[in-house]
C-alpha cells in the first residue's frame, strides 16, 4: 500500500507548493532532533522529510496522484516500464532515448547528513562501573533563519533555467550506431530543478550552519578500550535540513598504574618478603571494590596466584563480573648482615638444606661457603 504523502504532512491532495512548504517547515521545527530528542519524533522527521521530498518534485508527485509510490522499491513504483525486473535495462533505454521512458528527474536539496566520530578517554574504574560525560562538539546544525530551505525571509526557489525543472540536461553525440542521446546533471541546479536566487544570508543557501552543543554519553559499565557507543541523530544535519547522522563516541582507556586488564578480568603483582611466604601473612590489598583484606597461606611459593573471585570488570552483556588475580612475587634478600646470615645457617642445618643439590664431597650448595 502507497503512503499517504498528503496525510503525513497534513495537506489536501490539490495543496499549492507554498502550502506544503509552510506544512513541512512547520512539523519540521517540532519534530527536528535537535528541537525534540525522542525517538518516535525522529521517525517521524524522517517521514515527514521523505513527504516533503516526494510532494515538492512534479514528476514524483504525479506518481502518487496516480496512486503509486516514487520511493518504494516494489513493482509498479517507478513510471518506466523498462525499469521493473530488468537489472538496469531501464538505464540503457534512457542512455539512448534520453529519458523518455520516465526519466530520473531532480534530486531533493535536502539530503542525510554525515555521522560524526568523537573520543573521549576515561579511567578504568569509569570504564568498569560506567560514567556519564558531558560533551561539547561542533557540527552542523538546522539553520534557525532559514528552517533549512535555504532561502532568505519571504522568498523561495526558483526553476532552474538550464534544466528547466528536469534536473538533468541532455546531450546528442554521434556513434557507429546513429545518435545517440545521453543525460547528465544539470551543472546550474546541481540536479536539483531549481535554483535560489536570494540565499539565506546565515547559511549561504545550504539550510544548516556550524553550531558549538552540548549533550551528555552514558558509558556502560564494562565498556572496553576501542569500542564505540552510537548516538542515533546526533551527528551532522544533512545539506537542506536533512535528516541527522549519527554520533560515534570511542572509549579510549587509560593505563592503570597497578591493575592490568585482560577482558573482564584484573591482574596485578604483590611483592611479599622471603619470610612473609614461609611464615604466612594478612595484606591489605586495594581493589576497584575499596581495600580488602588478602590472606596468604603459610609456605606461599614464588609466581603463585591467588584468584579474587568477581573482582574484575562487571560484564558488559549480561550479569556477573570477571576476577582479580593476585600474582605474588617473593623476594629474596640479596644483602645479609652477619647475624642474618647465621640465623640462616642454623634454618639451613635444622632442616638438613646445608648443601641442596649436592653430587658429592666439596660440591657448593645454596647455603655454602661464601666466598670472600
Amino acid at each position: 500500500m502507497a503512503t499517504d504523502y498528503y496525510g503525513v504532512l497534513g495537506v489536501a491532495k490539490d495543496a499549492a507548493d507554498d502550502e506544503i512548504k509552510k506544512a513541512y517547515r512547520k512539523l519540521a521545527r517540532q519534530l527536528h532532533p535537535d528541537v525534540n530528542p525522542d525517538p518516535e519524533a525522529q521517525e517521524r522527521f524522517k517521514l515527514v522529510t521523505s513527504a516533503y521530498e516526494v510532494l515538492s518534485d512534479p514528476q514524483k508527485r504525479q506518481i502518487v496522484d496516480l496512486g503509486g509510490d516514487p520511493l518504494s522499491s516494489g513493482p509498479g513504483s517507478s513510471g518506466n516500464p523498462f525499469a521493473q525486473g530488468f537489472g538496469g535495462l531501464g538505464d540503457i533505454m534512457d542512455a539512448f532515448f534520453g529519458g523518455t521512458g520516465g526519466g530520473r528527474g531532480p534530486r531533493s536539496r535536502m539530503r542525510q547528513g554525515a555521522d560524526a566520530l568523537l573520543r573521549i578517554e576515561v579511567d578504568l574504574s569509569e570504564a568498569a562501573f560506567g560514567v556519564e560525560r558531558e560533551l561539547t562538539l561542533d557540527t552542523a546544525v538546522v539553520c534557525g533563519t532559514c528552517t533549512g530551505a535555504g532561502t532568505a525571509p519571504g522568498t523561495h526557489v526558483e526553476t532552474c533555467g538550464t534544466c528547466r525543472g528536469a534536473g538533468e540536461v541532455q546531450q546528442v553525440q554521434r556513434s557507429f550506431l546513429g545518435q545517440v542521446m545521453t543525460s547528465r546533471p544539470c551543472p546550474r541546479c546541481a540536479g536539483t530543478g531549481s535554483t535560489i536566487p536570494h540565499p539565506c544570508h546565515e547559511c549561504s543557501g545550504d539550510g544548516r550552519v556550524r553550531a558549538r552543543r552540548t549533550l551528555t554519553v552514558k558509558v556502560p559499565a564494562g565498556i572496553e578500550s576501542g569500542m564505540r557507543i552510537r548516538l542515533t541523530g546526533e551527528g551532522e544535519v544533512g545539506p537542506g535540513g536533512g535528516p541527522a547522522g549519527d554520533l560515534f563516541v570511542e572509549v579510549l582507556e587509560r593505563e592503570h598504574p597497578v591493575f592490568q586488564r585482560d577482558g573482564d578480568d584484573l591482574h596485578c603483582t604483590v611483592s611479599l618478603p622471603m619470610t612473609a611466604a614461609a611464615l604466612g601473612t594478612t595484606i591489605a590489598l586495594a581493589t576497584l571494590d575499596g581495600e580488602e583484606q588478602l590472606d596468604i597461606a603459610p609456605g606461599t611459593q614464588p609466581d603463585e596466584v591467588t584468584t579474587l573471585r568477581a573482582r574484575g570488570i562487571p560484564h558488559l552483556r549480561g550479569t556477573g563480573r570477571g576476577d582479580l588475580h593476585v600474582h605474588l612475587d617473593i623476594q629474596v634478600p640479596t644483602r645479609l648482615d652477619a647475624k642474618q646470615e647465621e640465623l640462616l645457617r642454623d634454618l639451613a642445618r635444622l632442616r638438613g638444606e646445608e648443601r641442596p643439590g649436592s653430587t658429592g664431597k666439596g660440591s657448593g650448595g645454596l647455603f655454602g661457603r661464601r666466598r670472600r
